[in-house]
């Protein structure tokens, strides 16, 4: 059960984590570097982004995960759940 509830964890940190890669995205763009440069850093960050987020919902499994990337979006932010 430790195991299990370490990579869970694991997965929701590496999910989290992504969006550091998806930050430096625009972040890149404002360094004092050449425009090939730019292009493929921008290009490489966007892909691991994609390659972190991916393997940490792998981690947590298919429920856990849906349920993470509901949350994330940002659709999704501002709307009120309905009780009834």
């Amino acid at each position: 059960m430790k195991k299990k509830n370490l990579q869970i964890k694991l997965g929701i940190f590496l999910m989290i984590f992504s969006g550091v890669f998806f930050a430096a995205t625009f972040i890149i763009p404002f360094f004092d570097l050449p425009t090939k440069t730019k292009v493929i850093a921008s290009a490489v960050s966007l892909v691991l982004m994609e390659i972190v987020f991916w393997s940490g919902g792998l981690l947590v499994g298919k429920e856990l995960f849906t349920k993470y990337k509901q949350q994330l979006n940002p659709i999704n932010w501002f709307k009120k759940t309905k009780t009834s």
